[in-house]
């Protein structure tokens, strides 16, 4: 049993794993290792956070030889015990946390929620076929998106999550960052117009003689009509399209501001006399005293 001490050492360590910026968890984790130095510690108590990092992050699951392409690892798809589920192919999966791997592939009888899978296919599917037309449009080979079903816990209505996740992992120019999005639709039955609520977040880490972080979310609100499934799937893929567009937008020309503004008034203009150095009299200077050849 974990004395007192050590739970507190797990509770830290977990805390610095769960802030990893996007791409850079396994450094994190080196260090923490090194902090902890105790491996079985380390392993046992923390693995719920190496298990939540990877839901919270929307971390990609290729399935080899199995799938085409890869799902997401989320809070919608999990069984628990470590097993997750592909919608597009209904395989369940076995996640391995640290490693990213996906291994002991078993045809899913159900979902997470016990639900059978076919109560939801058609609008799933639906969705899933715009959502993949729309990440070939938009992300290049940089995006993923799965589209996950089953019934709210909360209000026990249909509910549909569709979830998006772009990364640039670049460790050689000292920046890496992430494209996070979830859209969750809820279906009660006879409604003719439901709310999708969206929510998208960027993340960006540059630390090149540095330590700079963009965090940036933004909460989406819009009704859509409920008709036949393919004209619903089109019309939320619509709304998805203008409402990120337009976010991408908004912090691209934000950014352009903070170039001019913020991020110049964190360096100093002037040096501490507050006078231009007169680089042709360097060697009045101390400094250029110091740096003559003796």
């Amino acid at each position: 049993m974990a004395s007192e001490g050590e739970k507190q050492k797990v509770r830290i360590a977990s805390e610095f794993l769960l802030h990893a910026p996007p791409g850079e968890f396994n450094e994190v984790f080196n260090d923490v290792r090194l902090l902890l130095n105790n491996d079985e510690l380390l392993k046992n108590g923390c693995a719920k956070a190496f298990a939540q990092y990877n839901k919270d992050q929307y971390t990609p699951a290729r399935l080899e030889n199995v799938a085409e392409k890869p799902t997401l690892i989320t809070q919608f798809n999990d069984y628990g015990n470590g097993r997750y589920y592909d919608p597009r192919t209904q395989q369940s999966f076995r996640y391995d946390h640290l490693r990213k791997e996906a291994s002991e592939y078993t045809k899913a009888d159900s979902l997470p929620s016990g639900e059978p899978i076919e109560k939801f296919e058609p609008l799933r599917q639906a969705i899933q076929q715009q959502a993949d037309q729309y990440i070939i449009n938009h992300y290049s080979k940089s995006g993923t998106t799965a589209v996950f079903a089953g019934t709210d816990s909360s209000t026990g209505q249909p509910c549909y999550n569709l979830c998006i996740e772009s990364h640039q992992f670049q460790p050689k120019n000292f920046w890496n960052g992430r494209w996070r999005s979830q859209w969750t639709l809820r279906t009660p039955p006879g409604e003719k117009s439901v709310d999708l609520i969206g929510n998208v977040k960027v993340q960006v880490h540059y630390y090149e003689d540095g330590n700079v972080q963009l965090v940036s979310s933004k909460d989406i609100s819009r009704r859509v009509n409920i008709t036949n499934d393919q004209q619903t799937a089109k019309e939320i893929l619509k709304i998805i399209e203008e409402e990120e567009t337009s976010y991408q937008s908004a912090v691209s020309e934000n950014y352009e501001t903070m170039s001019g503004t913020t991020f110049k008034a964190l360096r100093r203009q002037l040096p501490v006399t507050r006078t231009k150095v007169d680089w042709l009299k360097i060697q009045n200077y101390k400094v250029g005293a110091e740096l003559r050849p003796q």
